[in-house]
């Protein structure tokens, strides 16, 4: 029996598509094809795989334990719209003058005094329209992204090119959040996607629609490198399990494999031959699984292996519809759940090092269209109800519906099998450590006893007089006389700034001074004003003695040099006016020449 004969038994009894490189995984140990036929008859009439998660299955929570009227974003890019962890939810919304989301708690602080998760579902409900929002982008929010170590940490990126960082109070927002904890700006055009390191602290990863991946230092506000090898815009980025490696989709067709640290391209293949957007991300053992369109627009995923990335091990077409399928990874069960844009079902596969390595548990069927969905970390779930997973689903009327999917158990003690220690909230590395080229897989926690957050601090940024790029070697010969130049400028500009901001200084200090003596010259002049004021009034009374002629009088404003220059008006005809017989003409005049102290 030939070897295309092989071929055509599996494909005829395993119902997949596999190629050459998947017979030899797998029957690589048999060299009779006779036996290889039996063994795939034998896993081809196998009724029940041995499995589980062979009966996991969904269910939705009631209405008022849910999130309803949110403004979710009508943005036409391919992003989840929502980031989840165990404290808060994030949704980007609808904002108007520039781009803003909201985050609502999943916590509360119980009778003891200790974070605890919201289980009956007290803090959902209707969400007021004035809820405060986080709101100091200028232009759309199109990502965001929470800290894996640190709950209260969040990132977005917009459309104003801007990566901005925050700080989320433990009790929630009271008012809406303007300032950020540090900006980080380079990208040219805007920021559609935003990832943080998994093992390493204050580590991020931003792409823009300038085809640049930057990789930040939040804890310094500043970018430790720049990748620039996509001629296209970028649609997807993802760390390998201990973060040493970087995964990308572009719009040219392509898959890289990236050295994060300093852009070398390891490994480079056509992923799926359509024109829409593709996703990739790195599994636990290091293989890749994508998601991407057929040449007929067909949706399709598949299985690589890092080395043969243009030789796919299996390749499964799904349907022809056109929304952009995202994968979201379990890494402790191996399961995978595809999520599309606009679809109203959640299909979920496990994969195993049997054929066909990716095997097909069933479809969540939902009645409405989704438009952004979030997937709670595992140490978010509720560990006493088997809870394996949960998603944080939106549709386009606002609804935040929360799904729970569950292994069924009869038992209600912990389960080891189902729950394996999980990645925890302390990162293995620092940022210089990871930059230094240190590599570390996540610390990993036991959530038999659940989980209870660490303490964490503020996060805090610390601007460094020198970047930790400096201590890199230089890329080239430098000739010494260039350094001296270069040192010699560099030192006279800097005494040019010291004697600038000097100069400033003593303005500064000049101005303060006089607008301190023109406050004095305002209340002198005040003072004047209100003695001038009650002298005009006793000069009226003086002259007002005519009775009902008084009525008819009018004083005459002193002028600025305390000189009256007349105490009435013409008098009306008919009229006579009599000065008063206790006031002279000198003493008028008298009074006139006098300071207007010693008035």
């Amino acid at each position: 029996m030939c070897y295309d004969t092989i071929i055509t038994f599996f494909k005829c009894f395993c119902k997949v598509h596999v190629n050459h490189v998947s017979i030899f995984f797998v029957f690589q140990s048999f060299n009779n094809p006779i036996i290889v036929v039996k063994q795939l008859r034998e896993m081809s009439f196998r009724l029940v795989r041995q499995s589980k998660f062979r009966h996991v299955y969904g269910t939705c929570l009631k209405r008022e334990q849910c999130f309803d009227n949110i403004r979710v974003s009508k943005s036409s890019w391919d992003a989840t719209f929502c980031a989840v962890n165990p404290k808060f939810c994030a949704i980007i919304v609808e904002s108007g003058g520039g781009g803003a989301f909201i985050v609502l708690p999943l916590s509360k602080v119980n009778k003891e005094g200790i974070w605890e998760p919201d289980r009956k579902g007290v803090l959902a409900g209707r969400i007021p329209p004035d809820h405060p929002l986080v709101g100091g982008h200028k232009g759309p929010v199109l990502d965001i992204a929470w800290d894996p170590f640190n709950d209260n940490v969040i990132a977005s990126g917009s459309e104003d090119c801007v990566v901005k960082v925050w700080q989320i109070p433990d009790y929630g927002l009271v008012t809406t959040m303007t300032e950020p904890v540090v900006d980080l700006v380079y990208h040219q055009r805007r920021v559609g996607m935003v990832v943080w390191h998994p093992t390493a602290n204050n580590i991020l990863l931003s792409a823009g629609s300038d085809n640049i991946v930057v990789i930040w230092n939040v804890g310094c506000g500043e970018a430790l490198n720049t990748i620039d090898v996509h001629p296209d815009i970028i649609y997807s980025c993802c760390f390998n399990w201990d973060g040493s490696l970087l995964l990308t989709t572009c719009k040219d067709k392509k898959i890289r494999i990236i050295n994060p640290r300093d852009g070398e391209v390891f490994e480079e293949a056509t992923s799926h031959e359509g024109s829409k957007a593709t996703r990739a991300i790195f599994l636990r053992n290091g293989l890749v699984f994508t998601t991407g369109f057929s040449k007929r627009s067909e949706r399709q995923y598949s299985l690589r292996a890092p080395g043969h990335l243009d030789d796919p091990i299996t390749m499964v077409e799904l349907d022809s519809s056109n929304g952009v399928m995202f994968p979201m990874y379990d890494p402790d069960t191996n399961l995978v759940y595809l999520c599309g844009k606009g679809d109203s079902v959640i299909r979920y596969f496990e994969i195993t090092p049997e054929v066909p390595f990716v095997h097909y548990i069933n479809t969540f069927q939902l009645p409405d269209p989704q438009r952004g969905i979030g997937m709670m970390p595992k140490r978010g779930v509720d560990v006493t109800t088997c809870e394996i997973t949960r998603f944080y689903r939106l549709n386009n009327s606002g609804f935040c519906q929360i799904i729970t999917m569950t292994v069924p158990r009869k038992s209600e003690l912990f389960q080891e099998d189902l729950y394996p220690d999980t990645p925890g909230d302390i990162p293995a590395l620092t940022a210089e450590e990871w930059w230094e080229g240190q590599s570390k897989e996540p610390i990993l926690m036991s959530l038999k006893d659940g989980y209870q957050a660490t303490q964490k601090t503020e996060l805090k940024v610390t601007k460094k007089k020198t970047n930790i790029l400096d201590k890199m070697p230089p890329t080239g010969k430098v000739k010494s006389e260039e350094d001296g130049k270069a040192t010699a400028l560099s030192s006279e500009a800097l005494e040019k700034v010291n004697e600038v901001s000097k100069v400033n200084d003593d303005l500064r200090k000049r101005i303060d001074e006089l607008q301190a003596e023109m406050k004095k010259f305002k209340a002198v002049f005040l003072k004047q004003e209100n003695r001038i004021r009650v002298l005009e009034n006793k000069l009226g009374e003086l002259t007002g003695t005519g009775g009902a002629q008084t009525q008819q009088q009018e004083m005459v404003p002193v002028t600025s040099c305390y000189k009256i220059h007349s105490v009435r008006k013409q008098p009306m005809q008919g009229h006579v006016v009599h000065a008063p017989s206790n006031l002279s003409a000198n003493t008028v005049n008298n009074n006139c020449d006098m300071a207007p102290d010693e008035v």
